[in-house]
């Protein structure tokens, strides 16, 4: 079990649940725009939100933005550790570095001591794209023991001064090496991990990427927070990661919908009604389980867990219970009265 940091009362690692963090695309020093933003991401199911602090006039706004949002803040810094110090001051939760490009240790010790004296904890962000040149030089190319010896030399850095309130990423945007890179540094530290695929792509294929570079590390029980991270509103990522957790069987938000592939036995028109019920359920907060089966002959016993269903025959379709028949409905009322029985569990 890796050891537990606190950001903004929520806790990270240590047993406690996985968090999902998103990102804002606002320009954060436009305060107004950043906390409409941080709502919708909180009204999605957002718990940890990061915003990029790239001048002091950003860091300013801080203040402000942290007065109207209830979930923590994390400020991204990058080159300029006055901006780390000013963060943490301006009521940051979390401060997100990378320790190596902010300048000698007198600047680590700075930012160090106003995390320290501020409680925040720091996220050492190791990205593939941005590998320290000696390490090319050494592995040749990124390879997973090139961003792990990255890693470790921040926190050593860190370390140097008694701070140990760190959170470690090692993103890239090559799934299997990404994998690689979190399994081995899960093996060499005991501090949370921040899981993340980075620069993943649009919904459709970043979707992908990181249900499988993200969800597989988390089925093998590595990972204590995670974003998703993808070309699209930010709010798209919050919804993706919480497919991911659902599918991994972590948590439970809403409900969980099952369908046959259909075959030669599909006796009615399955693929529309599946699509209309995951709109209609979109917003159903019940941990249940529905399924939409497509033949009357396999499809109640193959679900027979599912808490409600559906199964179609030529023209009708019937509503099940837990693999027990209810009765049969014509097959354009078939949605309606699943939602009917939806409403009753």
């Amino acid at each position: 079990m890796s050891k537990q940091i606190i950001a903004g009362g929520v806790a990270i690692g240590g047993g406690a649940p996985v968090t999902i963090q998103s990102m804002c695309n606002t320009h954060t020093e436009d305060a107004k725009a950043t906390i409409a933003q941080i709502h919708a991401l909180e009204e999605a199911g957002c718990e940890i939100v990061r915003v990029t602090v790239p001048n002091m006039e950003a860091a300013h706004a801080l203040s402000e933005i942290k007065e109207n949002i209830s979930i923590p803040l994390v400020a991204d810094i990058h080159f300029d550790y006055r901006l780390a110090v000013e963060a943490a001051a301006r009521g940051a939760d979390k401060i997100r570095i990378n320790p190596g490009n902010i300048g000698g240790d007198d600047r680590v010790k700075a930012v160090v001591d106003a995390c320290r004296e501020h409680k925040v904890p720091i996220r050492i962000g190791v990205n593939g794209g941005s590998l320290e040149k000696d390490l090319l030089a050494k592995y040749g190319r990124v390879t997973p023991e090139a961003l792990v010896e990255s890693a470790l030399r921040h926190v050593r850095l860190l370390e140097k001064f008694d701070f140990t309130e760190i959170c470690i990423s090692v993103k890239s945007s090559d799934v299997p090496l990404n994998m690689a890179a979190y399994r081995l540094l899960h093996e060499k530290v005991d501090y949370p991990l921040h899981l993340g695929v980075t620069e993943a792509g649009t919904p459709t294929m970043g979707l992908l990427k990181s249900a499988i570079g993200i969800g597989g590390l988390l089925c093998e029980g590595i990972g204590d927070t995670m974003r998703v991270s993808l070309t699209a509103d930010p709010v798209e990522e919050v919804c993706a990661a919480k497919r991911i957790l659902q599918a991994c069987g972590i948590r439970r938000s809403g409900v969980n919908l099952v369908s046959c592939p259909t075959c030669g036995r599909t006796a009615y028109d399955m693929i529309p009604i599946a699509e209309e019920l995951e709109r209609r359920l979109a917003d159903c907060r019940k941990n249940i389980t529905v399924a939409v089966m497509g033949c009357v002959v396999n499809g109640p016993g193959e679900a027979s867990a599912a808490d409600i269903g559906v199964a179609g025959g030529k023209g009708e379709g019937m509503i099940f219970r837990k693999g027990k028949i209810l009765y049969k409905v014509p097959q354009e009322k078939l949605v309606d009265a699943l939602m009917e029985e939806i409403k009753k569990l």
